[in-house]
Formats: structure tokens, C-alpha cells, sequence
């Protein structure tokens, strides 16, 4: 006897909620990581791009309520904070919208990968060095997945650089796609 063992993977919709870069800012919405996420895992999985550019973590919180109605996601990506941080917001503040924004994701169903990010070290060691905690204290605090950097391997490296010294550029995106899946691989099987 022979026996044939499927795997019936059903569909899942993932919601990415964040700023500039999320949002391919200053290129081809084609070229940016979430739309090379989408790319990867089509047509198995959708993924919906709620990102945009110059948003705090208070403008996400107004909005992923609605995101979260309208698209019904299986896996929310939190990739947001970092104008926050630049803009020198009360750090707290910054952790309960994040935490709020993580919260009702859950209650809605969905899994949650947040996206962790650093400052310049112009901002001070102290200042850095609370913000960059923020992330990791909200893993342990929901139990949620989390990529520690997603800028890693890409700050600081002009080559991933655009003109503006902040912002990554288009040859930078397969690597913040690469940053970010292998926590959402596994949420996708």
C-alpha cells in the first residue's frame, strides 16, 4: 500500500502596519521589502502594505483598528517607532502605542511580528539605549515575534543608503525582506 501525505496549506493575509520603510519611500512601490515579501509567498498568501511615510506610532494606533476590520489579517508586521524615536517622543509613550497596537491585533487573532529598530548614535547612548529596549521588553511582555534590527546588515552602509542618510535605498530591500522571514515563515506553515 502506498500512502500520499498533503499538506494543505489554506491562505493567510498579512497585514504590515508602518512607516517610510515599509512604505518603498522615494522609489517604485514595486522595489520595497513588503512588496518582495508579496512576491515570495503569492499566491499562497496575501500580504497588505498599511504603511506610510513620516508615521509615528500614534498615527498607527489611530489606524490599525480599521486595518484590522477591513482586512481580517492572520499575521500583523508592527514595523513603526523609529520617527518616534527621531522626533524625540516620550519613549513611554511610544511603548503603549506599540503595546496597544499589539494588543488588539491578538484580540482580533492575529499573530504579531514586530519590527525592531535602532537611532542614530547621535541621539546618545542613554536615549539609544532605551529606545532600542522598548522592543525587546514588548517580546517579553506579549510573546510575540521579534526582529531584533530590521535594518540589519543594512545601516550604516552607504552602499544601502539614500542621499538623505536615513532612508534605504532599492538594492537594500531584499535584504530587510530577509531580515523579516525567517519570523514569518514559520507563522506562515
Amino acid at each position: 500500500m502506498i500512502f500520499v501525505f498533503s499538506t494543505i496549506v489554506s491562505a493567510k493575509t498579512v497585514l504590515v502596519v508602518g512607516d517610510s520603510l515599509s512604505a518603498a519611500y522615494n522609489m517604485p512601490l514595486d522595489a520595497g521589502w513588503v512588496q518582495l515579501l508579496h512576491q515570495r509567498i503569492q499566491p499562497a498568501h496575501i500580504v497588505v502594505n498599511a504603511s506610510i511615510s513620516g508615521d509615528t506610532s500614534a498615527g498607527g494606533l489611530s489606524r490599525i483598528g480599521h486595518s484590522l476590520k477591513q482586512h481580517k489579517p492572520d499575521i500583523v508586521i508592527l514595523e513603526l517607532g523609529a520617527n518616534d524615536g527621531l522626533r524625540g517622543l516620550p519613549l513611554q509613550q511610544m511603548k503603549n502605542n506599540l503595546a496597544s497596537m499589539i494588543r488588539l491585533s491578538q484580540l482580533s487573532g492575529a499573530e504579531v511580528i514586530l519590527a525592531g529598530m535602532e537611532l542614530p548614535p547621535n541621539y546618545g547612548p542613554a536615549y539609544n539605549q532605551k529606545f532600542r529596549r522598548i522592543y525587546s521588553e514588548l517580546d517579553e511582555e506579549h510573546k510575540i515575534r521579534l526582529v531584533p534590527f530590521i535594518l540589519a546588515r543594512v545601516a550604516g552602509k552607504d552602499q544601502f543608503i539614500q542621499a538623505d542618510g536615513l532612508h534605504p535605498n532599492e538594492s537594500a530591500q531584499p535584504l530587510i525582506m530577509e531580515n523579516v522571514w525567517p519570523h514569518l515563515e514559520k507563522l506562515l506553515l
